[in-house]
């Protein structure tokens, strides 16, 4: 047991690692603005097709690939955010609202894709080539190397959030925005800026996903509702939470496959979402309001 074991938990952390780093830019925007980004997973896609397109297709390197699939995810969301979301804003119904523009954009960005890049399957390279042993248990350079750089990430992101001026604007935007507005912050920036962050983290997420799936339009659909998952499933607008919520959530799918299978683990997993609502409110780490 102890030789399956381990390497489903080394599994499970890996889950966990994507699942934070795709569910914190939805946290990000929930915490700022108080809606959810559906567009989120075509980002992740967006980002994806465009590193490819550099690194291999132009032949530009894997290097070049991250920085245009990035770039090209933070100009979606921004886009998103002015053109979809920021008309509505002071609209008694946007959460509704925003729902339906942020949906209508995936389905606009999954199509162009589709006749953009066709419906053939694409792969990235891998970052790091080679295996390395975690605990006994085998695991490719690449997929360890998420699994380091996924804390890096979010610890940069508290930091920015934490410490800088810019950072420290959202949180205050995202406890009270006439407030904000009175000691001079620029609230449809800082809006802005939400979007571009949490596309920025759905982009390289994108990226590493497309290294080790292929890439499709579809590349972000199955990550979406993960993420979204782990949003709840920790508590709204806590990116601690969420990322607390990721790492559970990656343990408990590894876990419930090794003993359940994979035709039953999300079903398990909705219902465990079910009962920490029911018991937990706020989520399994949130606070209450």
């Amino acid at each position: 047991m102890d030789g399956v074991l381990i390497p489903t938990l080394v599994s499970g952390l890996l889950l966990g690692s994507l699942y934070a780093l795709m569910a914190s830019g939805l946290s990000l925007v929930w915490s700022t603005l108080g809606v959810f980004n559906f567009a989120h997973g075509a980002l992740m896609t967006l980002g994806a097709y465009f590193a490819w397109t550099v690194s291999e297709q132009l032949g530009w390197g894997l290097g070049a690939g991250f920085v245009a699939g990035i770039a090209a995810a933070v100009v979606g969301g921004v886009l998103i955010e002015l053109l979809l979301v920021r008309p509505f804003y002071g609209n008694r119904a946007m959460l509704l609202v925003t729902v339906m523009t942020t949906l209508a954009a995936s389905t606009i960005i999954e199509r162009s894709i589709s006749i953009i890049w066709g419906p053939r399957l694409k792969q990235l390279p891998r970052v790091i080539e080679g295996q390395v042993s975690i605990f006994g248990a085998p695991i490719s350079s690449h997929e360890a190397m998420i699994i380091l750089l996924a804390p890096v990430v979010l610890a940069a992101l508290w930091w920015y959030t934490s410490k800088t001026r810019s950072g420290r604007s959202l949180r205050a935007v995202g406890q009270n925005q006439d407030s904000a507005a009175l000691v001079g912050i620029d609230v449809p920036r800082t809006f802005s800026l939400a979007f571009g962050l949490s596309a920025a983290l759905a982009g390289l997420t994108g990226i590493l996903l497309g290294s080790i799936r292929f890439v499709t339009p579809g590349l972000g659909a199955d990550p979406l509702t993960n993420a979204m998952i782990v949003v709840i499933f920790g508590g709204l607008g806590s990116l601690g939470a969420t990322a607390g919520a990721a790492y559970v959530i990656g343990m408990l799918e590894a876990l419930l496959i090794l003993w359940l299978g994979l035709y039953w683990t999300p079903s398990v997993v909705f219902l465990a979402l079910i009962m920490i609502l029911i018991f937990r409110p706020n989520g399994l780490f949130g606070r209450a309001s």
